[in-house]
């Protein structure tokens, strides 16, 4: 672990901009002396704590269907968070009907290659299961799942194209996808509609397992929702997070109840959501994010924080919280997000002038590292 006092540089502190030096001894940050480092031309920002990220995938399983390549695959995905500025990275896996990358089978293999993986790299990650509504067969499994592997947030999804179900029409790309979960296309579609037909048995399933859940001290969350009714139904199952609410009117029922939203940071470097939803910019301009997160593109946190500042939608203090002290908030976790002592020394080191991150610091442990920086270190 880095022993050392961290001088020259600008420093994000939970007031503002700050010159004094940092320290790191150990996995925490202090005010003892301690050899320096100039760091001079550099800024350090407090770690970002990604509160959902399934970017893993396309490590474990690089080709679909030809090669998969899970622990060394995750590997691969703690560098690149590091690489990325995040020293907290909460692993978004499905359990979900819909198979493949998004089946129990390939969950179990996510969640045992994390378990095997947490203690040898630095950044801190840890799980979350996006669980399908309608999946009420599996959900024993899924909550043997939780706590055979501590998994301790889990939010809910429904991706049921429910409209053309309930007309007994075939969804868009239903081969696709059919084929993605090695299915048989006719299969898949006998296998959506008995999901669909079961809905009267979704909510008492539901409430049942939250409640059970919510006993044990599991974060609760929903996804996509898309009414004010939407977020009362999950705020009536003890459902505080609003994962990547689709409407400013979901956003703004969170809001007013006290809960926490979650975004995504692509939404907010493209300008826009892929799915037509509402802008995450907009969102944020009125107040309604607490967190950003990288969803599907782990550069995007810092990217996306950073944007906000060029728009002028928040100061540089104001949008870096939205990716740590924010998710750190909403994750329960009082001991990183801010640059403090006594705090867990999660420190991003970045180029000022280009703001490309040089240096990621997770637990006090070197996560990231390239470039002059690292000869400063070393010197």
């Amino acid at each position: 672990m880095i022993n050392r006092r961290l001088v020259g540089a600008r420093v994000m502190r939970p007031d503002g901009w700050s010159d004094a030096p940092v320290t790191v001894v150990g996995d925490i940050l202090c005010d003892d002396p301690a050899p320096e480092v100039d760091l001079t031309g550099y800024d350090i920002l407090p770690g970002i704590i990604d509160a959902h990220g399934d970017g893993f995938e396309r490590h474990m399983a690089p080709r679909r269907g030809a090669l998969r390549e899970r622990d060394a695959g995750m590997l691969a995905v703690a560098a690149e968070l590091g690489s990325c500025g995040i020293t907290t990275a909460v692993v978004a896996q499905f359990w979900s009907w819909e198979g493949g990358l998004r089946g129990p089978e390939f969950a179990r293999e996510v969640f045992e290659s994390v378990a095997i993986m947490r203690d040898s790299v630095a950044v801190d990650m840890r799980l979350q299961m996006r669980l399908e509504t309608h999946y009420i067969d599996e959900f024993a499994a899924a909550e043997d799942a939780i706590d055979q592997y501590g998994i301790d947030y889990v939010v809910f999804n429904d991706h049921l194209p429910h409209d053309r179900l309930s007309q007994g029409r075939k969804p868009p790309r239903l081969t696709g996808q059919a084929l993605k979960s090695r299915r048989n296309p006719e299969d898949y579609f006998r296998l959506l509609l008995d999901l669909h037909s079961r809905g009267a048995e979704v909510g008492p399933a539901v409430d049942a397992l939250c409640a059970r859940l919510r006993a044990k001290g599991v974060t609760l969350g929903s996804h996509d929702d898309h009414t004010a009714e939407d977020r009362a139904l999950w705020r009536g199952r003890g459902a505080a997070v609003s994962e990547f609410p689709e409407t400013l009117e979901a956003a703004q029922a969170a809001r007013d109840a006290g809960e926490f939203t979650v975004l995504g940071a692509p939404n907010v470097v493209r300008g826009a959501s892929h799915a037509g939803n509402a802008s995450a910019q907009d969102l944020i301009a009125a107040g309604l994010c607490d967190a950003l997160a990288s969803d599907y593109h782990y550069p995007s946190p810092a990217r996306a924080a950073w944007r906000c500042v060029e728009l002028g939608l928040l100061d540089e203090p104001e949008a870096w919280a939205l990716v740590s002290s924010g998710p750190a908030r909403l994750l329960g976790l009082a001991d990183r997000g801010r640059i403090k002592a006594g705090l867990r020394a999660d420190l991003v080191i970045v180029e000022r002038d280009s703001r490309r991150i040089a240096a990621t610091l997770s637990g006090g442990q070197v996560a990231w590292m390239s470039g002059e920086v690292a000869q400063r270190f070393i010197a």
